[in-house]
């Protein structure tokens, strides 16, 4: 059996950068189990934990040993950041992340619970504020903990591009132990 070197990834990003993608794909090639973050989060009608409930949720998810965990939720960020084995950043450009946001609202997602739906309506408007203010606002918490935890291995991707190359990468390389097994 392959083992990666990494068996805790956490994946951060904007709205819309492909967190979900990226986890799920990752997950398949990895055999790690896929936490989305948002699944654990929302109750029904959008509403959230206290901030006590999710920390211990997040603690709890944390102390198992492999995993990947896609999501931000800035509060909790640095006790997942801390627990990784890897961290990787999805800067992608907000054009391109407001673009899926549009093209994937009021459809079912497995990143979301299954009692959510995404409306077009204030809400949505408000998150899509939130995806274009990301670099002002939530950007600077992820790259401040690089710096607070600058030995930490931290993978940034811009572009879809990227993020194809580190699949690829990451499949071939299973795939060249695979081969050499036979």
């Amino acid at each position: 059996m392959y083992t990666y070197k990494y068996n805790r990834i956490i994946i951060v990003g904007n709205n819309g950068s492909g967190k979900s993608f990226l986890s799920k794909e990752l997950s398949v090639i990895t055999g790690l189990p896929l936490v989305h973050l948002d699944v654990e989060y929302w109750r029904p009608n959008w509403e959230n934990p206290t901030r006590e409930e999710w920390v211990k949720k997040v603690m709890e998810l944390i102390s198992k040993d492999k995993w990947i965990i896609d999501g931000n939720h800035t509060s909790t960020m640095e006790i997942r950041f801390k627990a990784a084995d890897l961290v990787i950043f999805l800067d992608i450009n907000r054009f391109v992340c407001l673009a899926r946001v549009l093209l994937r609202n009021g459809k079912k997602r497995s990143d979301t619970p299954e009692y959510l739906e995404e409306k077009f309506d204030k809400a949505f408007l408000h998150f899509c504020k939130g995806l274009w203010s990301f670099s002002k606002t939530r950007k600077h918490v992820i790259t401040d903990l690089h710096k607070k935890y600058p030995n930490k291995p931290f993978f940034v991707i811009h572009t879809r591009r990227e993020m194809k190359k580190l699949l690829d990468q990451w499949s071939n390389e299973k795939d060249k132990y695979i081969n050499q097994d036979l």
